[in-house]
């Protein structure tokens, strides 16, 4: 099996180096870049399972390097950064990232970040992603098209639904409320009733029904919803 490629991006030589000998004594292959620049240069040359990717840079800082990643693809990020602000937090998350640590870190703390991040991204189970999509048993689901394919055949999907579909796959076995999907699905503008998702989870699994014995939408009660992988 080949080894997971992750690309640490920190004008912190130190830290660039602690971080590669956790993660290579991991199993992972590592490369560094100091600046933004840098990142998005090996970024086009390589291709990457995970970037961890520090905020504070010269030339390209963090944020921008974070968007222009997000933009040509889906490889998972995770935020560096010196400050704990919500505000940081909430920035690198709209922008696409998939989580965030906080300097000063354990670095142990970061490689399980890593491994959970990998494995909610379907790395590690059973799915995968591929030009904007994800790739399950009999099912794929292409944001960068707004496609969705049932057992190789397009199912015609408003685009809410598809949203909200690919959102709980992106993270598979992670329960989310209701109100998270509307925030993250909807958006923190979007006032209305958590309902709304009832109604288009109903609609998604008279789409999927029987569709996999390998995966399945599932109602965690008293919670909300999980896009369920069997291990």
């Amino acid at each position: 099996m080949d080894k997971e490629r992750i690309l640490i991006v920190d004008d912190d030589r130190n830290i660039c180096e602690l971080l590669r000998l956790y993660l290579e004594k991991e199993g992972y292959e590592t490369f560094i870049a100091n600046d933004g620049e840098a990142a998005l240069a090996a970024y086009d040359e390589k291709k990457f399972d995970l970037v961890l990717l520090d905020v504070m840079m010269p030339r390209v800082d963090g944020w921008e390097a974070c968007r222009r990643i997000r933009a040509k693809g889906n490889t998972p990020i995770i935020m560096l950064t010196a400050k704990g602000e919500t505000f940081d937090k909430v920035l690198g998350l709209e922008l696409g990232a998939d989580d965030y640590v906080v300097k000063p870190f354990d670095t142990k703390e970061v490689v399980a970040r890593i491994k959970a991040v990998l494995r909610r991204s379907g790395r590690n189970g059973g799915g995968r992603r591929t030009e904007g999509a994800l790739v399950f048993d009999n099912l794929v689901v292409n944001i960068t098209k707004y496609e969705l394919k049932v057992r190789d055949e397009v199912v015609d999907t408003p685009p809410k639904e598809l949203e909200l579909l690919y959102h709980l796959a992106s993270n598979p076995n992670k329960v989310f409320t209701r109100d998270a999907l509307l925030d993250e699905v909807w958006g923190f503008e979007y006032y209305g009733d958590s309902r709304t998702i009832d109604v288009h989870i109903k609609r998604l699994r008279e789409k999927l029904e029987g569709v996999s014995d390998q995966w399945s939408l599932k109602t965690v009660w008293g919670v909300g919803y999980k896009f369920e992988l069997k291990e």
